[in-house]
């Protein structure tokens, strides 16, 4: 008898928490025979179990053959903070936590982070996905996520929530003036239910994207990577994506017309299931 989705999701184990020697948050997502690590994207808070039921139904495709752990950057950055030292305090959980290479996603900024992992720490990665992120942000993406860190800073997270989802949803049309008022409602709902006591995890990991600009490091990369993506992603563009993909040597890249931010739906599932479970 085939398991559903929902029996799937009701049926995993999960658990939230911080590792104990790295202090990195995780959600631990199913009981799959394999372990695979995603670095998140952006969040506007380092801390556990924040949007799980949204995390945990974007993954539920790799529960059968994966025990997931969503981890963020540990909490407290320091000013000035970079995304290689992000990748080199993930290097260090999965030493401790792992004790050797396993499969990584790197969602958005945390596809960022990957690109450094993996030219860094090419023992620690068996296959890597970079969803949805390429060598650098769009000047656009880069000016928004600079904006909301200000926001952010002046304490206006309804604003800070506002303006990031509506980056994401179409620039225009009739799906744009409906979506307007109800994103700015559920920035407000949300900004009430998680209002961070400090931005500075927001502000930080910003502030390190911005000068993110690896385009020149990816022939480094000697591990087998999957870049996947919409072609309209207003993060990126299509341009970068097929630079990222052309400098790491041998990656496979995946583009889906007409598909945003990030990339989703079943053959997006099916592509990312076909490579990581591709004999290497």
């Amino acid at each position: 008898m085939r398991i559903s989705d929902q029996q799937l999701l009701e049926e995993s184990k999960t658990s939230s928490g911080y590792f104990a020697k790295s202090n990195i948050p995780f959600d631990r997502i199913g009981s799959g025979p394999k372990p695979l690590v995603v670095f998140q994207g952006l969040m506007f808070e380092n801390k556990p179990g924040i949007f799980l039921g949204m995390t945990k139904n974007m993954y539920k495709y790799l529960l059968k053959e994966y025990t997931l752990f969503v981890v963020l950057r540990r909490p407290g950055l320091p000013k000035g903070y970079t995304l290689r030292d992000m990748s080199n305090d993930y290097a260090q959980m999965i030493r401790d936590e792992f004790g050797g290479a396993v499969d990584i996603i790197g969602l958005s900024t945390g596809g960022s982070i990957l690109l450094y992992f993996v030219a860094d720490h090419p023992d620690l990665v068996r296959k890597a996905v970079i969803h949805s992120s390429a060598h650098s942000l769009s000047q656009e993406a880069r000016e928004l996520q600079m904006a909301v860190a200000q926001m952010a800073q002046e304490g206006r997270w309804a604003k800070a929530y506002a303006l990031l989802f509506g980056f994401m949803q179409p620039k225009g049309g009739w799906k744009r003036l409906i979506m307007n008022p109800l994103l700015w409602l559920g920035s407000v709902i949300i900004s009430f239910i998680n209002t961070p006591d400090d931005p500075s995890d927001l502000v930080v990991t910003v502030m390190a994207e911005d000068q993110h600009h690896f385009q020149n490091e990816l022939h480094r990369i000697q591990i087998p990577v999957l870049v996947v993506a919409g072609s309209q992603d207003p993060f990126y563009s299509e341009e970068l994506f097929q630079q990222t993909a052309e400098g790491i040597p041998g990656a496979k890249i995946i583009l889906y017309p007409r598909m945003g931010h990030p990339a989703q739906g079943k053959q997006f599932q099916e592509d990312v299931l076909a490579f990581l479970k591709a004999p290497l």
